[in-house]
């Protein structure tokens, strides 16, 4: 990848959240500890699920997949702005600036197929329970992960090239803590249209899809719960989907709001919270969200911590 745009930038200033430096200190430790949250909550999911036989299901295969993709999502937006704060730095070159981008929506996309491949996991757990395990094989629930892996890779691969076409001419000065795609079209001197119409069509279809996915498979689960006479099984039933909802709403409610508008209308007093919630705060929440109502991983998280300590000691 080229070390300088076709207008021979050769970096960007990332300006972070805050201009003040006395906030600097407070909103670093902040971060610090989000990102540690995050990295731990979630490689302790992974290491669990992994070490329990019990847990080697469709499920909890696809809940490992979204842990890993946590990780890197909050890696690659977080890690390079504590770097910076570290090296009094606010710098981030052109080719790390496209590395950037590309990582942040391949990991985007990932999490987006991942909530509807669970939602239909879900479908299928609820609606045909009898049928579960012929339905939702190790085989299908690997290609559905394979095919969702290529396909964020390729959306990915496909706005980076076409943000690597852009001039940029005068100001470097990012408005944000990572290169993202808004900023990066807002201070480009090129026709950003192609860009624009791409980010509504390509990536909306792909937003979309997988979005209305998830609704007809939480439609019919809410049919078929209705159907359960009993309170306590409707309960039962509705609680195996709770936790997906939480996430689903969080994820899509801040996607929606920064993304799908023209990039003229968006400004970063708005943007910078919203895409906070989706790249460090849902990461960070989303073991406690699985975890704390599931009593299968809350026994096998109290068995790896049990273990861990019986060989420190």
């Amino acid at each position: 990848m080229r070390g300088t745009n076709q207008s021979g930038v050769s970096e960007f200033l990332l300006l972070g959240l805050s201009l003040q430096p006395q906030q600097q200190r407070q909103v670093f430790a902040l971060f610090l500890g989000m990102y540690l949250a995050t990295v731990l909550g979630n490689l302790l999911i992974i290491l669990a699920i992994s070490a329990d036989s019990c847990l080697h299901t469709p499920m909890y295969f696809f809940l490992s997949n979204l842990s890993f993709v946590d990780v890197s999502f909050s890696s690659t937006a977080v890690l390079k702005m504590l770097t910076n704060y570290v090296l009094r730095s606010q710098t981030i070159s052109w080719s790390g600036c496209l590395t950037q981008l590309y990582l942040l929506i391949m990991c985007a996309y990932m999490d987006n197929f991942l909530l509807a491949v669970m939602a239909y996991d879900r479908f299928v757990a609820v609606c045909h329970p009898l049928h579960y395990r012929t339905k939702m094989t190790h085989q299908l629930s690997a290609l559905l992960v394979a095919a969702s892996w290529i396909t964020a890779n390729l959306h990915a691969l496909l706005h980076t090239l076409l943000m690597a076409r852009l001039s940029f001419c005068g100001d470097n000065t990012i408005h944000h803590f990572f290169c993202d795609v808004v900023p990066l079209l807002k201070l480009s001197c090129s026709d950003t249209h192609l860009n624009d119409m791409m980010i509504l069509i390509v990536a909306g279809l792909l937003m979309i899809a997988p979005f209305i996915c998830i609704l007809i498979s939480y439609i019919l689960i809410a049919g078929e719960i209705l159907r359960i006479p009993s309170t306590k099984g409707k309960w039962k039933a509705f609680s195996t989907c709770g936790s997906h909802l939480v996430v689903v709403s969080l994820f899509y409610g801040t996607i929606i709001a920064v993304y799908f508008n023209p990039s003229s209308s968006h400004s970063a007093e708005t943007d910078t919270p919203a895409t906070l919630l989706y790249t460090v705060v849902t990461p960070m929440l989303n073991p406690f969200i699985y975890s704390l109502r599931n009593k299968d991983l809350k026994e096998a998280l109290r068995k790896l911590i049990s273990r861990k300590k019986f060989h420190n000691s």
